[in-house]
């Protein structure tokens, strides 16, 4: 999971990209950048380890000329999170020059690092995947040129031979230097990407491409639509549009765990808003709830804040119980899901919340989470409650247990490392130390999320098995589990 944004202005983008960035910064928080280019083809290029805020400086924006580019937050889940090489956007200096940032995650990365050397002849400096990307990309771009010009079908054409050697989830935008900016989805649109224009006094328009839609509204852009799964849009130097499908058999399967936990509640992702949908799955976890737990367990319902708030709100209305706000969150540490490795997801769970005794003393309390992936932040919050004095504590997910790997963009690579992989629910709630375990129920989340949309089918791999592209072996995630750690 990445946060990514790329514009074509009428002026400079520099500053619109940056606070696109800011407001995309729950998609990840390891590392950022910002590239942009002239109309002349010159490109400029700033990228940090850390948040945007700490990243750029007055002298860094200065140098940011021209009125194409392209922003990113990186939360890794292929490569190194520390290493500073491995911060997007990735250059290639032909054909052209493409610069590139990349949402997802690639499947087939041993099979295209080999094509690369062996085929292809192109050298590699990181293990990040988003350069096998723009380097596949930069290749099949040089095979489709066939003149002086490059024509929008060339483009299409390369994308369309991107879409036959990759796999996985991939939601990517580059600029092209002295042509334009193109942006394109994976034939199974798993992850998100948003279209945008805004049209000046003049008659002409600006377009912006992003993850996710509350980039467009805060810049005052027009919704024009998803991006289709396998699509590629490209936009000129003058402004024009130009679209096309270069997938053979496009389907789009967007990731669930986008709208448990991923996304902002003020986003839509293809026409599903994100808020209704995290009310739907509280209104559905009540019912799960009351079947499972007995009668009078229950004297207040809290959320872990605050991605669980619309459920838990939800879950208190429906049984009836009141609702209250039992841990303060403080706002200047990042979410610990996205931090790279357990111990420093560990150290910032206390960091990050404070239990109010007052709420807790003599209670027995509902504790209503997003969902639980490793179960390490879930087991410190259960002790925090029973030492602000709850008499007992019954936890909630408002997601189905996590029981396989997320290989599409998301940094559950082990299985060792989810807390209900092999375990039953009691025995889960032993692990964490809760009097009582309740899951929202796999078909539940599913019609909670899809509910009056057009959209037929989600990946729920992470909770169900099973992998939406066909193309995920038991050998591919036991390569994963032996060469990855989140």
């Amino acid at each position: 999971m990445c946060g990514i944004v790329g514009m074509v202005g009428r002026g400079a983008v520099n500053q619109e990209i940056y606070d696109s960035l800011l407001l995309l910064q729950h998609r990840g928080q390891d590392s950022t950048g910002i590239a942009t280019a002239e109309t002349n083809g010159v490109f400029h290029v700033h990228k940090e380890k850390g948040q945007v805020r700490e990243a750029f400086r007055t002298r860094d924006m200065r140098a940011l000329l021209g009125n194409l580019g392209l922003g990113h937050v990186r939360y890794a889940t292929k490569g190194t999170a520390s290493s500073e090489e491995e911060a997007q956007p990735f250059y290639v200096n032909a054909p052209y020059g493409i610069v590139l940032v990349h949402n997802g995650n690639l499947t087939n990365t041993r099979e295209l690092t080999d094509e690369l050397f062996h085929k292809d002849r192109r050298h590699l400096n990181t293990s990040s995947d988003t350069e096998l990307l723009v380097n596949v990309l930069a290749n099949e771009l040089q095979a489709s040129i066939s003149g002086v010009d490059l024509e929008p079908e060339e483009i299409f054409q390369a994308v369309s031979r991107v879409h036959e050697r990759v796999q996985g989830s991939y939601a990517a935008i580059a600029l092209i230097a002295g042509h334009g900016l193109l942006a394109f989805r994976d034939p199974y649109g798993i992850r998100p990407l948003i279209l945008g224009t805004r049209k000046n006094s003049d008659g002409s328009y600006e377009w912006v491409v992003t993850s996710e839609s509350l980039v467009l509204e805060n810049g005052e852009f027009e919704v024009v639509r998803d991006v289709d799964p396998g699509e590629a849009v490209f936009v000129d130097l003058d402004g024009h549009l130009h679209t096309h499908q270069c997938a053979v058999d496009p389907k789009l399967v967007p990731c669930s765990f986008e709208y448990v936990y991923l996304a902002r509640p003020d986003s839509v992702m293809n026409g599903i808003a994100v808020y209704e949908a995290r009310l739907r799955m509280g209104e559905r976890l009540a019912d799960t709830i009351a079947k499972y737990t007995p009668s009078g367990t229950i004297d207040v319902v809290m959320p872990i804040p605050d991605s669980s708030r619309p459920a838990a709100m939800q879950v208190a209305r429906k049984l009836g119980i009141e609702y209250r706000e039992g841990f303060y969150k403080n706002r200047y540490v990042g979410r610990t899901f996205i931090m790279p490795g357990q111990a420093a997801r560990k150290k910032s769970v206390r960091q990050k919340l404070n239990a109010m005794s007052s709420e807790f003393k003599g209670k027995n309390v509902l504790l209503i989470d997003d969902s639980i992936v490793r179960g390490t932040t879930s087991k410190q919050i259960i002790q925090m409650a029973r030492d602000a004095g709850a008499k007992t504590v019954t936890f909630a997910s408002a997601a189905p247990p996590v029981r396989f790997p997320h290989v599409y963009g998301i940094n559950m690579p082990s299985r060792h490392e989810l807390v209900a992989h092999g375990r039953t629910i009691p025995e889960i709630a032993q692990e964490l130390g809760a009097d009582y375990m309740v899951y929202q129920e796999v078909e539940d989340l599913k019609a909670a999320i899809l509910e009056g949309s057009d959209v037929e089918d989600l990946d729920m791999s992470c909770f169900d098995g099973r992998y939406v592209t066909g193309t995920v072996t038991e050998e591919y995630l036991a390569w994963v589990e032996g060469s990855q750690e989140s």
